[in-house]
């Protein structure tokens, strides 16, 4: 793989001033005691205090900005294990359009009911994510309708790439690194390009959960590698099959691939609630577990981490109580 430039870091920028202002500066504060049980000194973006409570409404909306301005006309849809289904349902209903959203048999019940409630049409199919996205594709293939992939349009890595810019705008002396969960790679490559552009010599650092780690092991030997399962309640960034482009668009802008265990993500999620009053889901705690689990590597050193969603669902707030 090579490093890809399908990213416009002046886009970026712009999506930064012009995406619906409901997503964007959201908080971002060092919250002590949490600085403390992380072991680093830490400073919190917290994406979920908007309504889809989760970072993704930023690439959703930069997206349909240029499906309006293209006049594109074609069906919209999308495979989602949740939050980026409620983000373009949510950037849909508000210009009036369509979308049909494929997401697996055992999705998060409380997102599925989300996305159905923001006018979007939901079908379950799939024992994952990746299965639910090829029922996804076929139907795309048959009717000639628009799989809208995150990680794949460029649009959706540069909205999220908005978050970096807001970081580093107001970072008193900047940051040593920033870290984020790696998904389908839309969060990480955007905020990738924006740090790359605007403040070359922070690193930015992905972390995948230990059972999902295909975008993990793809990135490191630079070829796609596919995994036959996944096993991880992390279900927002469980990818069992990478898209190339995504990981192209990774490739020599980051420093590395964490990983994180189920363990780890539950010890994060607690710890966001205990000392932040905060609600994650296990995707959204990911980069803070992995700030405690590697805080050696980050000893002394300035840090951001993105907290990038809050869709738990109820029978899992039991989670959120020490065992």
């Amino acid at each position: 793989m090579i490093a890809s430039r399908r990213l416009d870091p002046d886009r970026i920028a712009r999506a930064a001033r012009e995406i619906d202002p409901v997503f964007l500066h959201s908080p971002q504060y060092v919250c002590e005691p949490l600085a403390a049980w992380a072991g680093v000194p830490l400073v919190i973006k917290v994406e979920t205090l908007n309504p889809i409570r989760s970072f993704k409404g930023r690439g959703a909306d930069w997206f349909l900005t240029d499906v309006v301005d293209r006049a594109d006309p074609r069906a919209l849809v999308c495979a989602s294990a949740g939050n980026w289904g409620q983000a373009l349902a949510y950037a849909c209903r508000r210009r009036g359009r369509s979308l049909t959203i494929w997401a697996a048999e055992n999705a998060n019940a409380l997102k599925v009911e989300r996305m159905r409630a923001l006018g979007a049409t939901v079908h379950l199919e799939g024992d994952d994510f990746d299965a639910a996205k090829a029922c996804a594709r076929a139907h795309c293939e048959a009717s000639g309708a628009w799989l809208v992939e995150d990680g794949l349009e460029p649009a959706i890595s540069e909205g999220a790439g908005s978050i970096a810019v807001e970081l580093l705008r107001v970072a008193d002396s900047g940051f040593d690194a920033i870290v984020a969960p790696l998904g389908n790679g839309a969060l990480l490559a955007g905020i990738a390009h924006a740090v790359r552009a605007f403040a070359p010599t922070t690193r930015v650092f992905g972390v995948c959960a230990s059972g999902a780690d295909a975008m993990a092991e793809s990135w490191r030997s630079g070829r796609v590698v596919v995994r036959d399962r996944i096993d991880t309640i992390a279900d927002g960034i469980g990818v069992r099959v990478p898209i190339p482009q995504a990981l192209d668009d990774l490739a020599g802008m980051i420093d590395d691939v964490l990983r994180v265990d189920d363990t780890a993500i539950l010890d994060a999620m607690r710890a966001a609630h205990r000392h932040a009053g905060l609600v994650l889901e296990p995707a959204g705690a990911a980069g803070l577990a992995a700030v405690r689990v590697h805080a050696a590597r980050f000893a002394g050193q300035r840090v951001a981490t993105v907290l990038c969603g809050g869709n738990l669902a109820p029978a899992d707030f039991g989670w959120l109580q020490a065992d």
